[in-house]
């Protein structure tokens, strides 16, 4: 038999693991079976780990067969670590273990003292939650409101059922919780972001997105944003990110995710799982974007290029060895190997920090959305006090002291723009004490919006928002909606002491935040990017990530190509493209007056679904 290329040289800049569910587990009790599709799968791509899993819906995988796999991996000089699925029925809505009931609590106990005993390091797939309510947790709860009763019962069991246990065991255990990506309602299924990450040893973050409008509704730069959040929860304990190809409808789709996972510089990447990636894909699920082939520079998945690298290193005469098919392992692996050295150019992630105090809810995942209209979010549990301009959503409400702390940043001469949703939540709470402005009850359609005193932007089509009532001359409105003869603050601006509060209006729908007119769009980015050193200005579905050496990258999430402009300081001498080379001609921004702002634009273009990598260069 013809032996074919295997891809020996890991990834520079991060690893790849691959979580094998235990039902692929107990299948690899036959060696032949294991060997022929890792081998299928070690061709086009490289793997660094494999989780196995010992448990999943009270299916457990043998002692033997975990025993064999896990010798099997580490003679290919793959690492091995322990999964476990705390499910009894995932089919059955997620049906958890019940952390109440005494038989069920030492099923668990016993489930991760079984695999202690067998790995150095065990992970925790999605489902450390707990969504029971039979008598006994009815009982159990009491009084308590059913977040405040399953945050403590999960903090308690994560001690005494799981990292307890398990370094009871082996003492030189690794434990790891996996958090999916619905962090806005964690707490009420009693995930704790503020007890749990402490206590385990580290966490991992799931990245998956899908589809945003047929499945979860995750926007795309949700799996780069949460990447980010885990991170600020537990600086250097956020292993890395994790994705599925479930729901993701085109192979460009799944290839974004596991960009934007890295792009946020997670230092592994775990695909899920190890029986999905020799799925073929089909020609009709390739690509969501159409039309010519990106000019030079566009990174996006290049299918003709992936099914040629694999007839380049086979012998088309065996059939056991030479396949066109395009797989989800072959996608992952020329994922992969395009955005490599992309990551080699870039820094530490930048962004407008943002507060979301622990257990909070408020306009859930609306940082994602806002991520969408290029602005980089850096979402964190801590407030932000040291730097100059800061966004709060609503879900700062959650902190009792959020007034007081937004009054002190814009009294030392610093800038917040706050949400209208967080605005309301707040407004008979004495953030009116810095600007006596009202969000009403009443909603206004618009579709044509002012900026300042000159020029009316049309909209695609009509959106509603909330109106806002405030003193005349006392706050201005930066951008307002028109309706026949009215306007609606769009965003809104005070000044307070040295500092300033803006009131930036969400539309009832997000989603049309992306009907705002592009001109609309750049002056929302002028105020919350004015502590970046870059902004883009374009459509909305175009994101923007910033890096701390100067390196930027534009990502399109839009189906045809985007005319974008790029934004510095004129202390940046050049603009170029970071991977073709290409330089950029820059023109100086001129105010109303004609005169220079101190700013230079850049235009260009970017391909859909695809990404470029910019980097600045300053004089002496």
């Amino acid at each position: 038999m013809t032996q074919t290329k295997t891809p020996t040289d890991s990834y520079k800049h991060f690893d790849v693991s691959i979580y094998s569910t235990v039902y692929d587990v107990n299948k690899m009790a036959d060696l032949d079976w294991l060997t022929a599709r890792f081998d299928a799968i070690s061709r086009v791509l490289h793997v660094d780990k494999i989780y196995l899993e010992t448990h999943r819906d009270t299916v457990m995988a043998e002692e033997e067969t975990i025993v064999q796999a896990r010798e099997f991996f580490q003679s290919r000089g793959v690492r091995t670590a322990g999964g476990i699925t705390l499910t009894v029925m995932e089919r059955n809505r997620f049906q958890t273990y019940c952390y109440t009931n005494p038989e069920q609590r030492q099923r668990v106990q016993e489930i991760v003292e079984y695999t202690a005993r067998l790995f150095d390091e065990l992970i925790l797939d999605d489902f450390f939650f707990t969504n029971c309510k039979c008598t006994s947790c009815i009982e159990a709860k009491g009084e308590k409101s059913w977040t405040a009763f399953r945050l403590a019962l999960m903090a308690e069991a994560a001690q005494n059922l799981v990292i307890g246990p398990a370094k009871a065991v082996n003492p030189q255990i690794k434990v790891v919780i996996k958090y999916p990506n619905w962090y806005e309602h964690f707490q009420g299924l009693g995930f704790n972001l503020e007890a749990e990450p402490p206590i385990f040893d580290g966490l991992y973050t799931g990245t998956e997105t899908r589809d945003p409008v047929g499945t979860q509704h995750f926007q795309e730069y949700h799996g780069y944003s949460i990447f980010r959040y885990f991170h600020n929860i537990k600086p250097g304990g956020n292993g890395g990110g994790w994705v599925d190809p479930f729901a993701s409808f085109t192979a460009d789709r799944y290839a974004e995710q596991l960009w934007l996972t890295l792009l946020a510089k997670a230092p592994e990447i775990t695909l899920f799982h190890f029986g999905q990636l020799e799925r073929s894909i089909q020609e009709s699920q390739r690509a969501a974007w159409q039309g010519v082939p990106p000019a030079e520079g566009n990174v996006r998945l290049d299918f003709d290029a992936m099914i040629a690298s694999v007839q380049e290193d086979a012998d088309p005469t065996d059939a056991e060895t030479w396949s066109p098919e395009t797989t989800l392992a072959l996608a992952a692996g020329h994922a992969f190997q395009q955005i490599d050295p992309v990551l080699g150019l870039l820094g530490q992630p930048l962004g407008i920090k943002s507060y979301r105090p622990h257990h909070a809810t408020g306009e859930d995942f609306l940082h994602s959305y806002l991520g969408m209209l290029g602005i980089p979010i850096d979402l964190g549990p801590e407030f932000p006090a040291e730097d100059k301009t800061i966004l709060l959503t609503e879900s700062a409400q959650a902190d009792p002291e959020i007034v007081q702390k937004i009054e002190q940043q814009v009294r030392a001469g610093k800038s917040v723009v706050v949400t209208s949703g967080l605005f309301k939540a707040l407004q008979d709470k004495g953030i009116r004490d810095i600007v006596e402005l009202t969000v009403t009850d009443r909603k206004a359609s618009v579709q044509d919006f002012q900026i300042g005193w000159f020029g009316v932007h049309h909209g695609e089509s009509p959106i509603l928002v909330p109106h806002m009532d405030y003193m005349t001359n006392d706050s201005w409105e930066e951008i307002s909606g028109q309706t026949r003869n009215t306007g609606h603050p769009i965003l809104h601006s005070a000044s307070y002491a040295e500092g300033r509060l803006y009131v930036l209006t969400i539309p009832d729908n997000y989603d049309d935040l992306y009907k705002l007119p592009v001109k609309v769009l750049s002056r929302i980015r002028d105020t919350l990017l004015t502590d970046l050193y870059v902004q883009v200005n374009g459509p909305a579905q175009v994101a923007l990530f910033v890096y701390d050496n100067d390196t930027f990258v534009v990502e399109s999430f839009l189906p045809e190509e985007a005319e974008i402009e790029i934004v510095v300081g004129d202390e940046i001498t050049s603009l170029c493209d970071a991977t073709s080379g290409e330089a950029l001609s820059g023109k100086p921004v001129l105010d109303w007056r004609g005169q220079s702002t101190g700013k230079v634009h850049y235009g260009t273009t970017i391909a859909p679904h695809a990404l470029r990598v910019f980097r600045c260069e300053s004089g002496d």
